[in-house]
């Protein structure tokens, strides 16, 4: 009898249970699960239908483009066709006649020029814009102080100030840095402050319950914590800055697209107005999608719990 016991089982039901749906769920998590492929194959359809979606907008908005140029409700100076806006786009991208694209230089070279302008400008921006917010969400007798001055900052167009600018720093490169630096940074601030300040409670009172003292607090703590939204208040200033170099570049901005568009509206060239507004707005959803993946590979938890 003690041989017929030591050879039985001593598992209990329950556990011989256990084991067999656990030997269950391992066979069935190494099975491919035949929902994923579907789930794949919808999420290509839904964007294939998307994207025609916004094809057939971009063809309806066109042929009424195209109509009303047509019908003659406006001079062709002041609204020519899409094939006239295509051409002006050839023109801008090539040599032709021996002249090298608009004001001499290629679109690609305009667009180049403003971008590293705009890049130039929201780094300086970034690197001024992070630490004063942070500064404004932490210590409460600087943000009485510096606030209203980050307020009073953002609420200015970029145009009221580039003549004081331009008296300052003259017309090379520096005004327009200037005026780009001034407008990106208010929302850098801004965006850090408010990200600061909505740190959970919880979070720092665990770090402090841990033994972190004020600067471990705010660089491993509130800094980790606020970067989603200090990098999204990066891409707004990217954006206003993009929006500002129209009006940093009116003042010897060629090469530029800004200064393009200005020497090109002097001469009433409007398909080339029309073609650096549409290169703008191009390059502009490019950036911004550029800026899109940064920030999903910088902070990859962002809107999971």
């Amino acid at each position: 009898m003690t041989t017929a016991l030591d050879t039985t089982d001593d598992r209990s039901p329950r556990d011989t249970r256990s084991g067999a749906g656990q030997e269950a769920g391992e066979a069935a998590r190494a099975v491919p699960s035949p929902v994923r492929p579907v789930r794949r194959a919808w999420a290509g359809v839904a964007a294939l239908r998307w994207a025609a979606l916004r094809l057939l907008a971009l063809a309806v908005l066109l042929a009424a483009w195209q109509a009303v140029v047509a019908a003659g409700v406006w001079p062709r100076v002041l609204v020519p066709s899409p094939g006239d806006v295509w051409a002006a786009f050839v023109r801008a991208s090539t040599v032709h006649d021996g002249v090298r694209g608009i004001s001499g230089h290629l679109l690609v070279e305009h667009l180049a020029v403003s971008l590293r302008r705009i890049a130039v400008g929201t780094g300086y921006a970034a690197l001024v814009g992070v630490p004063l917010g942070l500064l404004i969400g932490v210590v409460k007798p600087l943000a009485v102080v510096l606030e209203p001055a980050v307020t009073f900052l953002r609420t200015l167009p970029p145009l009221a100030y580039l003549s004081l600018l331009v008296i300052w720093f003259g017309i090379d490169e520096s005004p327009k840095i200037w005026l780009l630096l001034i407008a990106a940074l208010p929302p850098v601030a801004a965006a850090t402050a408010a990200a600061v300040r909505g740190v959970p409670a919880d979070l720092v009172e665990a770090g402090r319950a841990l033994g972190a003292g004020p600067a471990a607090l705010l660089f491993s703590i509130r800094l980790p914590a606020a970067l989603p939204e200090i990098l999204t208040g990066v891409r707004i200033a990217v954006g206003i800055a993009y929006t500002s170099v129209v009006a940093a570049e009116t003042i010897n901005g060629v090469p530029g697209i800004g200064g393009m568009i200005r020497d090109a509206q002097r001469y009433n060239q409007t398909d080339v107005v029309i073609a650096g507004i549409i290169a703008i707005g191009l390059s502009g959803i490019a950036l911004d999608a550029l800026f899109r993946g940064l920030e999903r590979a910088a902070v990859p938890w962002r809107g999971r719990a």
